[in-house]
């Protein structure tokens, strides 16, 4: 447990003969966190007293005792390095102590409560947790808690999960009386809100919400009361995390689906992370500069990349021009990741200001097709299809306009009168930006026509969409289709990414 706790008044109590309490650290709705010092084998251990409200019954005391009970048994039967080790347990005035290791530092919440953290840090938290929580799934256990004030940061870059106290084990029968409702509203899984079976989809999304809090400040879910936590919970549709712009602000996202079955699975959740954490390599005096494949204006600093706006770049080519920043050599090819002109291998960047007044990059082998005011890509295997528009005389606000989108797709996405183009449509809104302007991020999943290929099946597909509205009430429209199987998606999500990385509207 972290430390950090004040003398109190029964410092220097011993419990169960060894255990000298020595300040308290922290107090949640299950007990008392003490930092105490074990006399047999002289090391410094976290133990945690049981907190028994006046209030409760006999029978609602037993149950809470069976709880920590629980959670010992839990914890023990996990081995991981990011889940707390239990050392013992102590019955004292006929109530367990749990005695465990004392992990020196501070809590995530902690963490938060002096600032956010940059995208690699907040990855690299993540990785340990994901691990923690896998190790526990692959025990048949659900930490069912998965918070910020759950998750401590210790010496030597250790993370660890702890409190294990509401965990749900399989082939253990529950502990929650009826109708009752554990765990922290802005953490839980809208399955759980709606009083459906867990799994550990649900632990992943409470992980999707511990990134979003880090990188963002906040849990998108926060309200004033519980009732419109846990209704926020269930119906609200956050906005994409603004200092993540990329890989991890689409899988915090994805991790963010109401359905269970939509979010990534734990193995694609790590890849993810794994990139995200993976360190930007430094460039090499004199030759030309690696690093990632990726359409951000970015410079670096330390293991931290930034986004910088064009003016900011331009200010900062002056300074590296001037030689104020001495340890970094301009060389062929710096400039261009400045401006963000690289391009992924195989790609090519496309001038279609004629068409919709911007530029963008595709692949190379992408077969173009246009049509009034829009443009296409199509994969020639078939698979994925890029497309580009531009519209003016949208009076709606962007947001106001994709929900209209939205309500189009549930509709069946007729042009005109006749057969739908989807069925089952189940799209998702969110709030965005690009360049500075009002946007919408559309993410549609249906059913394509009986007809849409003989050759195949009727499969899912699934269509991410960006919509951006200037100030003249033109409305650019960005999306890549694809089919929703995992292994194409990831590659669509992707592409989809890079294309608008890469979206440079004139207007704008």
């Amino acid at each position: 447990m972290a430390t950090g706790g004040q003398q109190d008044p029964e410092a220097g109590r011993l419990v169960g003969g060894r255990y000298q309490l020595v300040a308290r650290l922290g107090q949640g709705g299950m007990g008392t966190v003490w930092r105490a010092h074990d006399q047999v084998v002289e090391r410094e251990v976290a133990v945690k007293e049981p907190r028994v409200p006046a209030q409760l019954s006999e029978p609602e005391r037993q149950t809470m005792y069976q709880r920590m009970r629980r959670e010992v048994r839990t914890a023990a039967r996990i081995d991981h390095p990011s889940v707390v080790t239990v050392h013992d347990v102590v019955v004292e005035g006929e109530q367990p102590w749990i005695v465990m290791e004392l992990v020196q530092g501070s809590s995530l919440a902690g963490q938060l409560a002096e600032g956010t953290l940059d995208e690699r840090e907040v990855a690299r938290i993540g990785l340990a947790v994901l691990g923690a929580l896998d190790a526990a799934h692959e025990r048949g256990v659900l930490h069912r808690d998965v918070k910020p004030d759950n998750v401590l940061l210790g010496r030597y870059d250790r993370v660890v999960l702890t409190d294990f106290g509401i965990a749900q084990v399989e082939g253990e029968q529950g502990l929650t009386e009826t109708g009752a409702f554990i765990g922290s509203p802005e953490y839980i899984a809208p399955e759980r809100v709606l009083g459906q079976r867990p799994g550990p989809e649900s632990d992943l999304w409470s992980l999707g919400v511990v990134l979003y809090a880090a990188i963002e400040g906040v849990s998108p879910f926060r309200r004033n009361n519980s009732p419109a936590t846990l209704q926020a919970v269930l119906s609200a549709e956050p906005q994409r995390p603004a200092r993540a712009p990329g890989a991890l602000g689409m899988l915090i996202m994805q991790l963010l689906r109401k359905k269970p079955s939509e979010r990534p699975a734990a193995a694609e959740v790590r890849r993810v992370l794994q990139e995200v954490h993976r360190p930007t390599q430094p460039a090499v005096t004199g030759g030309p500069v690696g690093g990632e494949n990726r359409f951000e204006n970015t410079v670096l600093t330390g293991a931290r990349k930034v986004r910088y706006s064009r003016k900011v770049q331009i200010g900062i080519v002056a300074v590296l021009l001037a030689g104020l920043i001495p340890a970094v050599v301009l060389e062929t090819g710096l400039m261009d990741k400045i401006r963000g002109d690289e391009l992924p291998s195989g790609w090519e960047k496309r001038d279609e200001s004629k068409r919709v007044g911007a530029s963008f990059a595709v692949p190379s082998d992408y077969q173009r097709s246009v049509g009034e005011n829009r443009v296409t890509f199509d994969d020639p295997g078939g698979v994925f299809k890029i497309y580009v528009s531009r519209e003016g005389g949208i009076d709606d606000s962007a947001l106001e306009d994709a929900n209209s989108r939205k309500e189009f797709y549930e509709d069946g996405a007729q042009v005109d009168i006749g057969d739908d183009t989807m069925e089952e449509a189940e799209p998702r809104v969110n709030e965005s930006t690009h360049q500075g302007a009002d946007g919408a991020e559309i993410v549609t999943t249906y059913l394509p026509p009986d007809d849409y290929d003989d050759s195949t099946e009727e499969l899912p597909r699934l269509r991410q969409e960006m919509t951006v509205l200037s100030e003249d009430n033109v409305r650019y429209r960005v999306y890549v289709d694809m089919p929703k199987a995992d292994e194409h998606a990831k590659t669509g999500e992707e592409m989809f990414q890079d294309v608008v990385d890469s979206l440079r509207i004139n207007e704008l």
